[in-house]
């Protein structure tokens, strides 16, 4: 089970998290004279599964954790590892790309960000300054 995975079945529980997708693989480029590899398959059309606010706000220890904006908070309230190991592990599933140095702010922030568009696509309703 992916990392992304492991954070949605603690959100919903009864969903099938092994479905969950958190981001589509960029395709592997053809080598010359070999043909193109097929396509990957489109992910499953996301299932309406409720509000993730206020599941996450009820949840306990919400209260002393600030999970909106923090990466490592919502880790912690989910009760997964919230480590910069784990962290790398999650921003390789998100395809994360970028310069900044792993576990700086503008890293924690994009990667936050990531899960949140991610259980967005993957059916979770948020409110828009959560997606955004």
């Amino acid at each position: 089970m992916s990392f992304f995975s492991k954070i949605f079945a603690k959100i919903f529980p009864s969903a099938h998290a092994a479905e969950v997708v958190a981001a589509a693989p960029a395709p592997a480029p053809a080598s010359a004279g070999a043909p193109a590899a097929p396509a990957a398959p489109a992910a499953p059309p996301p299932i309406p599964l409720g509000d993730v606010a206020p599941i996450l706000d009820a949840m306990p220890g919400a209260k002393a954790l600030n999970w909106r904006t923090s990466i490592v908070d919502l880790l912690k309230l989910l009760g997964l590892d919230s480590g910069l190991a784990a962290r790398k592990e999650l921003a390789g599933e998100l395809l994360y790309s970028g310069n900044d140095e792993p576990g700086s702010a503008a890293w924690n922030i994009w990667l936050h960000k990531q899960v949140m568009r991610s259980i967005a696509a993957n059916g979770g309703a948020l409110p828009p300054e959560l997606r955004d």
